[in-house]
């Protein structure tokens, strides 16, 4: 497949690469007696990509949750654009979702939609867009972006997992957000679509400038797309590091996940 051309609308960001977009200090976050985060500080940078490496049941997708406000944390600081996540009105947080796109692992697409369908959804009732003309345009682009015109009138069970993935993530930067979290965009897919989904979302980051936060235990995935790494295990970051560094790591839990990496 040729490499994907992302085509979506400018946005007025500022172009400071040390700006810090997200900021985790000391939280930590619990369900009854179970402590799932220990202690998490990350730092997410404009235009970075950080792969979050770690096992099932580690905390990676409920640090996620607490990103976009879906968990509050039991302590700590979470700051996204500067602003405290914990402490913001629920139209705060609407306004926040907005700017902040999540890939669910699933795509989790509405069935009963058109894959057209499921991409309005966004721009009528979040974005609140009256042109037609214009929904239609976006909604092209958006698909044309990730190599899935083709499939704008399918429905989602008429699409392979790969095109799911894709039509996923068309509906993610239809609305044009300036972080991106993925939840295992990798998982279920066949190497050869892994690489192409992999390689879609450093075409996304480099020509939209997103910052994201990509869960994954795809090795391949972590390879193409980190700029920097972190390893979670048991709700604490352990190690960080280049995709290099850490595969000269002594850390037994670290140089597991690099095991079969040549």
């Amino acid at each position: 497949m040729a490499e994907a051309q992302v085509n979506v609308e400018p946005r007025n960001i500022r172009k400071d690469k040390d700006e810090v977009v997200i900021s985790i200090k000391g939280v930590k976050k619990s369900f009854g007696t179970k402590q799932v985060l220990k202690n998490i500080n990350l730092k997410l940078k404009r235009g970075e990509n950080v792969v979050v490496l770690g096992r099932s049941g580690t905390g990676k997708s409920v640090a996620i949750l607490c990103i976009v406000g879906l968990l509050k944390p039991d302590d700590g600081s979470l700051k996204v654009f500067g602003d405290e996540v914990a402490e913001m009105s629920d139209s705060e947080l609407k306004q926040l979702r907005i700017k902040i796109g999540f890939l669910f692992q699933s795509g989790a697409l509405y069935d009963s939609m058109t894959v057209r369908e499921n991409l309005e959804f966004p721009l009528t009732r979040v974005l609140k867009i009256p042109d037609h003309a214009e929904i239609d345009r976006r909604v092209e682009e958006a698909l044309e972006s990730v190599g899935l015109l083709e499939a704008i009138d399918k429905l989602p069970s008429d699409l392979s997992g790969g095109m799911r993935k894709r039509a996923g993530l068309a509906r993610t930067i239809i609305v044009n957000p300036e972080i991106i979290l993925y939840d295992e965009p990798t998982t279920g897919l066949d190497p050869i679509t892994s690489r192409e989904i992999s390689e879609l979302i450093l075409t996304i980051q480099k020509k939209n400038k997103t910052s994201s936060i990509i869960i994954t235990h795809d090795m391949e995935c972590a390879r193409i797309t980190a700029d920097r790494i972190v390893v979670m295990d048991d709700g604490e970051f352990i190690a960080e590091g280049s995709f290099d560094d850490l595969h000269k790591s002594n850390n037994k839990i670290v140089a597991s996940f690099f095991k079969d990496i040549s």
